[in-house]
């Protein structure tokens, strides 16, 4: 069976609790709110669309682009004649979420499912806000599901449920980020637009990424949990390695061992950034301390101001 055939009914999707189905419908009025908030402009800037379409052929004029003239046209004419296209308006919006089990390593008030789940709203809202369509791929080490874009609220409700749901069977799995986006660049047939939200604990997936930012808009939405920058003062703590099991205890009461930690952190933050810098993907760095959707949005004002 495939992934999508795997995911692909309703049933499966929202097999949540009912404490579940509340979370989703909280998701889901803070996201509405937000992305009916958001100018068309703004969405506009950041989901450029499938491509172009030819719509008609005209006489050539001073200053037209000379790569647009249509030859056979200008044969028959007798005089210059251009091509003139329009942009595909239906859009397809693909949410690319790392479900491994460091996804599970955040504070308890906001972990990196429900504020995966919150983004993927924001995204699927906006989609539907202006006719698009939304979609879904789930991935650890390897490709968990994929739900192909359509349109519909129905289908946005379908999206957060499988990232929730998806919270149940994490642990233990590692993280592939090369292999999801191998997987899009074969499944995406049309030029779409892929959020990819992960916390990029990961190595090796720069080739694979820069592949993909090649046919497709690629934005990377960082998740970052305050415990992935500092080690609170706490006394003597167990950390678990959530992807591989393995366990160290560490004295967090020492200023040292306080120090090493954020030096790591700021290493791996620099990793990530030249990473995705040489893939050629603009990154969004969403904390889980703060309001999920609030740098989304900030960042589709900056891209239209650029526009």
């Amino acid at each position: 069976m495939t992934p999508a055939a795997n995911m692909d009914t309703e049933r499966e999707a929202l097999a949540l609790s009912a404490e579940a189905l509340a979370r989703v419908r909280a998701i889901e009025i803070r996201a509405r709110r937000r992305a009916a908030s958001m100018t068309a402009g703004s969405y506009r800037s950041i989901f450029r669309g499938a491509g172009i379409e030819f719509a008609e052929a005209r006489e050539y004029v001073p200053g037209d682009d000379a790569r647009r003239i249509d030859w056979n046209v200008t044969a028959r004419m007798g005089v210059p004649w251009v091509k003139e296209y329009v942009e595909e308006r239906e859009l397809n919006v693909v949410s690319a979420v790392d479900v491994s089990a460091s996804a599970l390593a955040a504070r308890p008030a906001r972990g990196r499912f429900e504020a995966a789940a919150e983004a993927v709203a924001l995204l699927g809202f906006s989609a539907v806000f202006n006719h698009d369509r939304a979609g879904l791929l789930l991935f650890d080490e390897r490709v968990r599901a994929f739900v192909p874009p359509r349109r519909g609220v129905r289908q946005v409700t379908r999206l957060v449920g499988h990232v929730l749901r998806a919270q149940q069977s994490a642990a233990g799995r590692t993280t592939d980020i090369g292999a999801a986006a191998d997987y899009l660049g074969r499944v995406l047939r049309r030029r779409s637009t892929v959020f990819l939200l992960s916390d990029f604990i990961a190595s090796g997936y720069e080739e694979s990424l820069r592949g993909l930012a090649r046919r497709h808009e690629v934005i990377a939405i960082t998740l970052i949990d305050p415990l992935d920058l500092a080690l609170p003062d706490v006394g003597i703590v167990e950390v678990v390695d959530a992807e591989r099991g393995g366990r160290v205890l560490l004295d967090s009461s020492s200023p040292r061992v306080r120090e090493a930690y954020a030096a790591a952190a700021v290493r791996h933050t620099a990793q990530r950034r030249r990473a995705l810098a040489a893939a050629g993907v603009d990154e969004v760095e969403v904390r889980l301390d703060a309001d999920v959707t609030a740098p989304l949005a900030a960042y589709f004002r900056r891209r239209a101001r650029l526009a």
